[in-house]
């Protein structure tokens, strides 16, 4: 390796490079536009990939949303256009009969799909906000992330039916005093005191769901609105190694079953399978990677047969300086050294 130090080694490069100047410049921007390319699209994917994990990490990837709608057949009797309604007893038969279900959780609101959003009153502040009535096992699906010292609904609030609820950060800065501690206070959702257990945070990609929400628990939402046992839509997650698609067609056929459907009724009950839609998404990513790979790889290949090509023409430029070296006695590994 002492030729790399030898002054007249470099002395020779450079000469070289200044007489080609057009073929240096050549190859070196081929060179480099082949490593950007690479850098690039490798970068993309990697970034592909990074958006695409914050978008879906407050939610379980391999969830879907159910909810009932009219039929568009007649079937045992029933006419068609009939209005279907979930029903709490659903969930129960759906965890026994679809064994790719690992958690489900049923939901009730009021303000967001065309109905009248709670008047929420506290002192002489008030406003109107999405109310939700949900279950504990909700945040094993979606996460809510909740400030310190605050806590989301438990299976004590719906065993007991607790006036409980968990404010978003909006209705606590619009409700509440800049430095006042919302958690104990009290709030009037729809002229019944609810007492504040937690505040959560904001949380973007979250669907319809905002920052100025307010959670209480399922049993309570029933009574506070007489909904009885109905329920708006259901939030499902399959387990990690099901077919999120095969578990949806699962479902819907259970509840078709329930609430005696024709099987062949498609627009009975809609959903919206985010698992379905995470998988195509990670289908792309992975092609994207994969195209990066195959461009690194002929980015390579590229380079090397461009380099190739400039030794051998280096080669036969320099037959006769060559063959003078060899016959004042210079070996075959200093030729080689020099000509690389």
């Amino acid at each position: 390796m002492n030729f790399l130090f030898d002054k007249n080694t470099w002395q020779e490069i450079f000469g070289s490079i200044g007489k080609n100047k057009t073929r240096t410049i050549i190859t070196v921007i081929g060179v480099l536009w082949g490593i950007f390319i690479y850098i690039a699209l490798s970068g993309a994917a990697k970034g592909l990939d990074n958006g695409f994990e914050k978008q879906f990490e407050t939610v379980a990837m391999n969830s879907m949303f159910v909810w009932a709608q009219s039929t568009s057949m007649p079937y045992s009797g029933f006419k068609t256009g009939r209005q279907l309604q979930l029903k709490l007893g659903d969930v129960s038969v759906i965890k026994n009969r679809v064994p790719e279900i690992q958690n489900i959780a049923p939901r009730n609101v009021r303000g967001v799909f065309g109905d009248a959003p709670g008047l929420i009153v506290r002192g002489q502040k008030s406003g109107n906000y999405a109310v939700y009535g949900d279950y504990p096992v909700f945040t094993q699906i979606a996460t809510k992330k909740i400030y310190d010292g605050g806590r989301f609904i438990n299976d004590e609030d719906i065993d007991q039916t607790r006036k409980v609820c968990v404010i978003g950060e909006r209705t606590q800065k619009e409700l509440f005093e800049k430095d006042e501690d919302p958690i104990g206070g009290y709030i009037r959702i729809d002229n019944i005191y609810f007492q504040v257990v937690g505040v959560h945070k904001f949380t973007p990609g979250g669907g319809f769901e905002s920052d100025s929400d307010i959670y209480i628990p399922f049993t309570t939402y029933r009574k506070l609105y007489n909904s009885g046992d109905n329920v708006g839509w259901l939030t499902i997650a399959a387990f990690d190694d099901a077919d999120v698609v095969q578990a949806e067609e699962d479902v819907k056929t259970v509840l078709k079953g329930i609430h005696r459907v024709d099987p062949k009724d498609e627009r009975a009950f809609g959903s919206f399978n985010l698992g379905e839609i995470f998988n195509r998404i990670m289908g792309f990513s992975k092609g994207m990677t994969f195209l990066s790979l195959v461009v690194g790889i002929a980015t390579i290949l590229a380079g090397v047969i461009g380099i190739g090509n400039i030794l051998l023409i280096s080669v036969k430029e320099r037959t006769k300086e060559l063959g003078v070296r060899r016959a004042l006695g210079a070996t075959p590994s200093e030729v080689r050294s020099q000509i690389i």
